[in-house]
C-alpha cells in the first residue's frame, strides 16, 4: 500500500512532465547543442563540429552590449511602470461591487483577446506622425512628436499589452486579505494612506512578484511589438535573433543569443524574486 501511494503522484504527474519534456526542455536542448555548433558561411551549421566562439564573439563586441542594455532597462521600466498602475488598479477592482467589478475585469482582461500584432498595428496608427495623439498635439500648438521607432512607442505599447499580467496577480493576492484587517487600521487612527503601506501592501507583495517576474520576463522576450513599433534601428534581443535566424541564417549564433538572454533573465529575476521574498518574510515575520 505505501509503494502504491509513493507512484500515485509521479503517475498522476506523468502527462504533465511528458508534454514539459516534449514541449519544453527538449526544444531547449537542442538549441543549446545548436549554439556551440560551429558556422561556415558557404554551408551554415557545421555538425558535429562544436565551438564557443559564438559566446565569445557576443561577450567582446559593444553591438550585442547596447542591445542587451536596452532590452533590459526597457523590460524593468515597464515592469516598473506595470506595478505603478496596475496595483492600484487591482486595489480599486477589489473594492467594487457586483456588477461594476465583473464589467472592469472583463474591460481589462479584452485586450487579452486580441492579437498582439494587431494591437502593436494600433499604436502604430495612433502614435505615426499623423495619428490622433499627434493631432492633439497640433491642437494645443505643439509640433509633431516623433512618438514612433522609437523606445517610447515600445514602452508604451508594452505597458498596454503587459498591464493585465500584472493586475490579476494582484486582485488574487487583495482577495485573500481579510477586509477586517484594514478596518481595524482605519479604527485604530491610521491614514488611507498609512494603511495601504504598512497594512495591505506588505500582504500583497506575492501577487506584485508574480506580475512583476511575468511581465519582465514577457517584455525582455517580446518580438512583435519591438519589431513593429521600434524598427529596423531600435533593436531589442528577439529582433535580433530573429535577423541571425532569418536574415543571416547564422543559426548558432541567433540560438547563442537566446540562450544568453535566457540565462540574463533567469539571472535577473531570481535576484528580484529572493529580494522580494526576503522583504515579505521580513515584514511579516
Amino acid at each position: 500500500m505505501s509503494e502504491r501511494r509513493t507512484w500515485a503522484p509521479w503517475a498522476m504527474s506523468a502527462p504533465a512532465l511528458l508534454l514539459f519534456a516534449v514541449m519544453l526542455a527538449v526544444p531547449l536542448l537542442l538549441t543549446t547543442i545548436l549554439s556551440f555548433n560551429a558556422y561556415n558561411v558557404d554551408t551554415g551549421p557545421v555538425a558535429g563540429s562544436f565551438t564557443v566562439e559564438h559566446y565569445v564573439h557576443i561577450v567582446t563586441d559593444s553591438y550585442y552590449y547596447e542591445i542587451f542594455w536596452r532590452t533590459l532597462w526597457i523590460s524593468g521600466l515597464v515592469t516598473l511602470i506595470c506595478i505603478a498602475i496596475g496595483a492600484p488598479e487591482a486595489y480599486i477592482l477589489s473594492k467594487m461591487r457586483a456588477p461594476w467589478r465583473s464589467i472592469f475585469l472583463l474591460i481589462i482582461l479584452a485586450p487579452l483577446l486580441i492579437s498582439v500584432v494587431v494591437r502593436a498595428f494600433g499604436w502604430s496608427m495612433l502614435l505615426g506622425p499623423e495619428g490622433l495623439i499627434n493631432d492633439i498635439f497640433r491642437l494645443v500648438g505643439i509640433g509633431p512628436v516623433k512618438l514612433l521607432y522609437n523606445e517610447t512607442a515600445i514602452v508604451i505599447a508594452l505597458v498596454h499589452v503587459m498591464l493585465p499580467f500584472m493586475v490579476i496577480p494582484v486582485w488574487t493576492s487583495l482577495q485573500k486579505l481579510d477586509p477586517s484587517v484594514e478596518s481595524a487600521s482605519l479604527s485604530l487612527g491610521a491614514s488611507h494612506f498609512t494603511t495601504l503601506r504598512r497594512v495591505v501592501f506588505p500582504q500583497v507583495l506575492p501577487g506584485i512578484l508574480s506580475g512583476s517576474l511575468i511581465v519582465f520576463g514577457l517584455a525582455a522576450s517580446s518580438f512583435a511589438i519591438p519589431g513593429l513599433l521600434g524598427g529596423r534601428r531600435v533593436k531589442m534581443v528577439a529582433t535580433l535573433i530573429y535577423d541571425e535566424y532569418l536574415h543571416e541564417l547564422n543559426w548558432p549564433l541567433g540560438a547563442a543569443i537566446a540562450f544568453v538572454l535566457l540565462a540574463a533573465n533567469l539571472v535577473i529575476m531570481l535576484g528580484w524574486n529572493r529580494m522580494v521574498e526576503g522583504r515579505y518574510k521580513k515584514t511579516l515575520g
